[in-house]
């Protein structure tokens, strides 16, 4: 009978290493790995997450990422890869940035903010797709009380709606699913959501075996509730008991909110001022009153970005030599973050680039870390935002086989070439050849698969894709596929709305633009194989150059 039992001890431990094992499948061992992981969660450049990006780090620049990751943890910072920090890097997670928004205090270990919020106190929520190991029954239950925890410290209401519009969608997905974030198995990142601003859906892996009340599995309500604080503008908490800290722990049968959540999230929204009593059957375990109210639509934009949402259409988007992205509209700009507009803006042009006109057409940053502006027939050139010596000069002048009155520019990521566009013309300037632009060019935009003649902007963004705005819409083109993305609901989608928080636009369905996978630069043969039967020439030639 010992014996017996030994061998059950032994299964016993070994479907508890094997569960452990299969928890842990996204495992940090490598610098390369700690490299992406610090990208991905915002305590490095995203552009570390491209590994054709070419970029070199400094090990002082790595090591205090890692420190600025070990603060935020609560390790002790050595600035090293011990295996303490392995070990925090490789723990199932929310796939939300933890470094979003402002704390509260800097002097202290607080919750942090992301910037936005909903401007109702009504919201509604729907769950388009259900996950494959769980009833829509329980499933409704548990996103319910996760949604409790919040309603019960608020004056916020939840009600589910079945279908139509609502404020938060909720969906369970695997691997790529539409917003350039996939989804990467059991373990790892679990769930993500998007804040206020960019609409507050809440995507879950359905990889995961979601739980109920056990302790096997992943907890589907303690994740979907920490989710959902992200959905109303709550940023990862450094304080390690906060449902905002970004690691999942395990069930709690006895699961209350922290006081550092109580206080983030009525910084936000107040302290609940229902004169509603919990119910005396309700759970112990505190997951909520379910509270239901009437529902109301999005609001109109409010603030500093109305004047930008009146009409989306935008003159250009540019990336700065530090790696900030601006948008110009007329005489004003503001600046986008990984989450939305920043606050503080519109500004005007003028006022920080001195001598620079508004209702420009085009601008990009080359390699060489200067910025260049055009408009008309001439075009500006700024280190950081102080123009050089001797400029304005003509297009004609410093860009000789380029049209005046450009449409949008951007120097493209996979050969380092600048492409201009104009009406249904494309141009490619290389200044390290005789002449720059060759005699085959100008070529039509329709190369470019799916994008439309007469674009207002173009911006190759942080996560490796290339953007085209055109009116209220954009397109997102894969450098992979020399195509715009093939996705569910199709491009174009929305400007107003995604990039800029537009309430007031119609919602339609978020792309991006957090984290996106990395972009692994096509061979030829690729190439040829992903568009057989095109006759996209100039999809070759792009290529080509950037193997060069």
């Amino acid at each position: 009978m010992a014996t017996c039992k030994s061998c059950i001890a032994l299964m016993s431990s070994l479907v508890l290493l094997l569960s452990c094992a299969l928890r842990c499948a996204v495992a940090v061992q490598t610098d390369a790995q700690a490299m992406m992981y610090l990208s991905q969660f915002g305590y490095l450049s995203p552009s570390m997450k491209n590994p054709n990006s070419g970029h070199i780090m400094s090990e002082e620049t790595m090591a205090r990422a890692l420190m600025e990751f070990q603060s935020f943890v609560g390790l002790n910072l050595t600035g090293h890869l011990d295996d303490e920090t392995l070990h925090y890097m490789s723990m199932p997670r929310c796939g939300v940035r933890d470094k979003v928004g402002f704390a509260t205090d800097s002097r202290s270990r607080r919750y942090a903010l992301q910037g936005s919020r909903w401007r109702v106190k009504d919201l509604t929520y729907k769950i388009s797709k259900y996950p494959k190991l769980l009833g829509k029954s329980e499933t409704d239950s548990e996103i319910r009380k996760a949604f409790d925890v919040w309603s019960d410290v608020t004056p916020l209401t939840f009600t589910h709606k079945k279908s139509g519009q609502v404020h938060i969608e909720i969906r369970f997905e695997k691997g790529e699913h539409g917003d350039g974030d996939p989804f990467d198995g059991p373990g790892g990142t679990l769930a993500h959501a998007f804040f206020p601003v960019y609409g507050g859906d809440a995507h879950f892996d359905d990889s995961e075996k979601w739980s109920i009340g056990s302790f096997k599995g992943t907890n589907l309500f303690q994740v979907a509730a920490h989710e959902f604080g992200h959905s109303l503008g709550l940023s990862h908490s450094d304080v390690r008991s906060a449902l905002m800290a970004p690691f999942y722990r395990g069930y709690n049968p006895s699961f209350t909110l922290d006081s550092d959540d109580v206080e983030a999230i009525q910084a936000l929204y107040g302290a609940s001022t229902s004169a509603e009593a919990p119910d005396s059957d309700d759970d112990s375990t505190s997951q909520g009153s379910g509270k239901k109210t009437t529902t109301q639509e999005p609001p109109g934009t409010e603030g500093s970005d109305a004047e930008l949402c009146t009409d989306t259409k935008v003159n250009a988007l540019f990336n700065s030599a530090a790696g900030e992205t601006f948008v110009f509209k007329g005489d004003y700009y503001w600046k986008l973050t990984d989450d939305g507009l920043a606050q503080g803006f519109p500004k005007p042009i003028a006022g920080t680039w001195s001598g620079l006109p508004g209702n420009i057409d085009a601008a990009f940053t080359y390699k060489n870390g200067k910025t260049y502006f055009f408009k008309g027939t001439k075009y500006w050139k700024y280190t950081d935002t102080t123009m050089d010596d001797g400029y304005p000069k003509d297009i004609s002048e410093g860009f000789a086989g380029i049209p005046d009155n450009v449409d949008a520019a951007l120097v493209w990521s996979g050969n380092g070439k600048i492409y201009f566009f104009k009406g249904s013309k494309f141009w490619k300037f290389d200044p390290m050849q005789k002449p720059p632009v060759k005699s085959t060019y100008p070529k039509p935009i329709s190369n470019w698969d799916g994008i439309p003649d007469n674009i207002d902007a173009v911006l190759h963004y942080t996560n490796g894709y290339t953007y085209f705005f055109k009116d209220e819409n954009y397109y997102r083109f894969n450098d992979r596929t020399f195509a715009v993305d093939v996705a569910d609901p199709p491009f174009p989608r929305n400007a107003g709305y995604w990039w800029f928080g537009c309430r007031a636009e119609n919602k339609g369905h978020r792309q991006e633009v957090t984290a996106a996978p990395s972009i692994i630069r096509p061979t030829w043969m690729e190439v040829r194989r992903d568009h057989k039967g095109n006759q996209n020439t100039d999809v070759g030639d792009l290529i080509l150059d950037a193997a060069v």
